[in-house]
């Protein structure tokens, strides 16, 4: 099981909150390297983050300050088959329908299924650019009918 793809941190109303006041403050200094002076527990120090992990400090913010729950998974990880349909909310069987097709890459450990996150969220950015087009397209055609959308 990959670390973090179950364990989505849910945030309380007061950490919403807290989110989107430092995800905005935070959002404009996001493309330089940040200075950051830690207080707390009778400690202080200052540490240095790399613009790259401010950044994606403020996309974590900015998910909790709408109420979202939140994960980090990284990009290499190798996922299982109930993960993966998870991930992409489908049942575990229509997953493997897919990987049997080869639509989604993968590889066998033992009698296993594994495939890469990365492997997964192509997938998933080919078929929602799909859906958009599809949806674009019947809009479209709405318009033309004078269908009132």
């Amino acid at each position: 099981m990959v670390a973090g793809l179950n364990d989505a941190i849910s945030p309380t109303d007061a950490e919403t909150k807290l989110a989107r006041e430092s995800g905005r403050k935070l959002s404009r200094r996001q493309t330089k390297n940040l200075r950051m002076h830690l207080e707390g527990d009778g400690l202080e120090e200052v540490i240095e983050l790399p613009a790259s992990a401010v950044q994606l400090l403020v996309r974590i913010l900015t998910e909790m300050a709408g109420g979202n729950a939140v994960t980090l998974v990284p990009i290499q990880a190798e996922l299982t088959t109930q993960e993966a349909a998870q991930a992409l909310g489908v049942s575990r069987p229509f997953l493997i329908k897919l990987l049997a097709a080869g639509t989604i890459g993968f590889r066998k450990v033992g009698t296993h299924r594994r495939i890469l996150f990365r492997d997964l969220m192509e997938y998933k950015r080919k078929i929602d650019a799909e859906r958009s087009k599809s949806l674009d397209a019947l809009a479209a055609q709405a318009q033309e009918l004078g269908m009132g959308y």
